[in-house]
């Protein structure tokens, strides 16, 4: 049994003050639920805060990326033992936002991916095509080349907690939702690709969370299907009663 996930992605909004608010108001709405596991992923100066405010609950904390080195000259950038020395547990990479503005490559995932993991986070990495792409029908060669090539170097034993998040491109912002189908499908060709690479059990075990426009008005019909198992979340988890909403209606 694959243990639920919802994460929140904040991007780039909330003050520090914002984020202790939101916390204060989500906690005591999910403290209940105890079948999912609930991180929220805020911008890098939010990080203590955050941790701070979920300590001793049920949610944990999350980073929104994070460099491939060690440590070293790179200004403005914040290294694995960083995130995790705040208290942080999970780490998101290769969102479509850092490959679209930021250039970031499957080899720069497949670096930080194995950083993560060495460094004893929980990576969820994220694959998805662009509306040109899916229009073009080539969804599951992108899929297939983005799912491959962040594994490229890493045995199933050592990627065990890597999640992966289908985000579709065309439906992020946009207020399009891939169908409950259409993302099952998705799902089903990342994890055919990742059965391929890393072996049958692997990717029976490996969590796929869909990223795209999830709401509580839709996240129903995508966690209903068997191959979805979470979501990651943007606009609807900047609002706690929303993100709320999402997190226990798959609890119950």
């Amino acid at each position: 049994m694959r243990k639920p996930l919802l994460a929140a992605n904040w991007k780039m909004y909330k003050t520090v003050d914002e984020a202790r608010a939101f916390v204060d108001a989500f906690l005591p709405m999910v403290k209940d639920q105890t079948r999912n596991e609930v991180v929220i992923c805020p911008a890098m100066p939010l990080l203590p805060a955050v941790v701070d405010g979920c300590k001793g609950s049920n949610v944990s904390v999350g980073a929104q990326n994070m460099h491939a080195a060690e440590e070293g000259a790179y200004t403005g950038a914040t290294s694995c033992a960083m995130i995790k020395s705040v208290g942080c547990t999970h780490v998101i990479l290769g969102h479509s936002e850092r490959r679209q503005y930021f250039h970031e490559t499957d080899a720069d995932v497949n670096a930080k991916l194995k950083r993560a993991l060495k460094g004893g986070l929980t990576p969820i990495v994220c694959v998805g095509e662009l509306d040109a792409e899916r229009e073009a029908g080539q969804t599951v060669e992108v899929l297939r080349r983005q799912t491959s090539r962040a594994i490229v170097g890493i045995s199933a034993e050592h990627a065990r907690p890597l999640v992966i998040a289908y985000e579709p491109v065309w439906a992020i912002g946009t207020g399009k939702t891939a169908t409950p189908e259409i993302a099952a499908e998705a799902h089903l060709t990342i994890r055919t690709t990742l059965a391929h690479t890393l072996g049958r059990e692997f990717a029976d075990n490996v969590r796929i969370l869909y990223g795209g426009s999830v709401k509580p008005e839709n996240v129903s019909s995508l966690l209903n299907q068997p191959e979805i198992d979470g979501a990651l979340v943007g606009g609807a988890s900047l609002d706690p009663a929303s993100f709320a909403k999402i997190v226990n209606y798959s609890a119950f």
